[in-house]
């Protein structure tokens, strides 16, 4: 994999990751704003609205039919919260040129010019997006954020990290809040639509066999010329200092449940960068695999959980740690949750289990290359925080760490958050 940056305008850049390894290319733009309570709900919706239509292919329907002419290539888009960032993605995929019949066709550029359509030239109609789409949409977010209570263990995770931070940056539901969808209207939101593609990041990844005209074909293609410069507003997810919380913070909520659902926010006090690198292999041990203390002294030994993992975000220096259990079961499990992390404090952890560790997250690693999307989303993942590391360095640095460097972690680690979702 040949990987390769380049800036087209100020505050957006091309990203190259050429490879041979797939019959496809895969496109992907990627609209990145420092995620805020007075925009989340427009951002979350015009994602959905720019999909219906746009000026030139103006229902999904002509937009169907011109992907389904591009020998069944797919459009996808959809929104993210990645660090104190609201991320709207949209990619479109299809056969590279060198596996069609007639490899004259050029689909690369066929490719570039449709997704540059949908992002950048949208469906216009008396200053604003169509009536129709935007309250058709409305009600399809409506519904999506409704729909939060039906997947209870990703409720109360989303709850928990509301708990941390509050209904502020990272605290903020990514597809925004209903009451604010009664203000959004066609004319608002465009006027929304207009500020954000003149002040957000725009990231354009290319993923495939690249052939040299690639550049030329973006850099000349209208939609992108009329795109002007800008200082990005995002926020860069580089480690920032937190205040570790003087106590605990405890938070219930009831709802009709079968299965409680334990969630416990962990901060880690680390100082640099590179110590995230470390922070993953101590999370595997604590509880990012079968072989972890979760798993093996939660679930299997006492049997109080019917899942018990945890999971390290590194965009926000947590680590979270789930738990299905039965109601009564709340104060023996959150009591030897308690245990599992002292334990490792008290370096009660084997040379076997780091190795164990290192096996696993080197495995994540090495899969990255096999699928394009994973590859976009890591070189993404090192754009927003400024951080570029190899896979091959990447597995070196994993390697290279020490009982020690865990052990440093593991008296770094404080509880700020346990949530419980009950009956």
């Amino acid at each position: 994999m040949e990987y390769k940056k380049i800036n087209i305008k100020k505050g957006i850049n091309l990203h190259y990751i050429n490879t041979d390894k797939f019959k496809t290319n895969l496109i992907a733009v990627f609209l990145t704003t420092t995620i805020k309570r007075e925009d989340v709900t427009k951002n979350a919706l015009i994602s959905a609205v720019l999909r219906r239509g746009s000026k030139n292919m103006k229902t999904q329907e002509e937009i169907s039919k011109a992907l389904e002419n591009m020998y069944g290539a797919s459009f996808d888009c959809g929104i993210d919260r990645t660090g104190k960032n609201q991320v709207l993605k949209f990619y479109i995929e299809s056969i590279n040129d060198n596996f069609l019949p007639n490899n004259k066709e050029n689909l690369l550029k066929q490719s570039l010019e449709r997704i540059f359509e949908i992002v950048f030239n949208p469906l216009i109609e008396e200053n604003g997006f169509n009536k129709a789409y935007v309250n058709q949409e409305k009600d399809n977010i409506k519904n999506i954020i409704k729909s939060r209570i039906d997947n209870k263990a990703r409720y109360a995770m989303d709850r928990c990290i509301e708990t941390m931070y509050g209904k502020d940056g990272y605290g903020i539901f990514k597809y925004g809040y209903i009451e604010d969808l009664e203000k959004i209207d066609n004319i608002n939101l465009y006027e929304q639509y207009q500020k954000l593609l003149n002040e957000c990041k725009i990231d354009i990844f290319v993923s495939g066999k690249i052939n040299e005209e690639t550049l030329k074909i973006i850099k000349e293609n209208e939609n992108i010329k009329k795109l002007n410069e800008r200082e990005s507003k995002y926020t860069p997810t580089n480690l920032e200092k937190r205040e570790i919380p003087k106590q605990e913070k405890n938070q219930t909520d009831s709802m009709q449940v079968s299965q409680g659902k334990l969630t416990i926010g962990l901060d880690i006090d680390i100082k640099n960068e590179d110590e995230k690198f470390d922070v993953l292999i101590y999370n595997t041990i604590l509880g990012g695999s079968a072989n972890s203390k979760m798993f093996q002294n939660v679930r299997e030994k006492e049997h109080l959980a019917y899942v018990a993992s945890s999971s390290y975000l590194r965009h926000m220096n947590n680590i979270f740690i789930n738990c299905g259990i039965e109601i009564e079961n709340f104060e023996k499990t959150v009591d030897i949750v308690r245990k599992q992390i002292e334990d490792m404090k008290n370096e009660e952890f084997s040379e076997e289990d780091i190795q164990n560790a290192k096996k696993v997250i080197i495995s994540g690693i090495k899969s990255i290359d096999d699928e394009q999307d994973s590859g976009i989303t890591y070189k993404f993942g090192q754009e927003l925080s400024n951080m570029e590391i190899s896979l091959e360095d990447y597995i070196n640095r994993i390697n290279k760490i020490t009982k020690e460097d865990i052990i440093k972690i593991a008296k770094s680690v404080y509880i700020n958050t346990i949530y419980f979702l009950k009956d």
